[in-house]
């Protein structure tokens, strides 16, 4: 019998959309040092492939997946929240 592990999971936000198809997401985590218990937070990037088109500053959710290229291994499956966009000024509708 093959036993079948989940796919990881990873939540964080879009840092650079510049590339066709694939997306920049940068995960933070919180580590404690064992000796001082001081808690840390790490950052680490992760390049995601995706269909859709995000703007800078989603939340999103990615998950492991096979290799597509040489850097990405993950696919966004999923936004938690999308950045409000207001680019255009409001006092200019006129």
């Amino acid at each position: 019998m093959i036993m079948i592990m989940p796919k990881r999971q990873l939540t964080g936000t879009i840092i650079s959309n510049k590339m066709q198809r694939t997306v920049v997401v940068e995960v933070e985590r919180i580590k404690e040092h064992p000796k001082y218990k001081k808690r840390f937070k790490l950052h680490k990037k992760y390049k995601a492939h995706t269909d859709e088109t995000f703007q800078i500053g989603d939340r999103v959710v990615i998950e492991e997946c096979r290799p597509i290229s040489k850097d990405k291994k993950w696919k966004v499956i999923r936004v938690i929240r999308k950045t409000n966009d207001s680019t255009e000024d409001p006092l200019k509708s006129s």
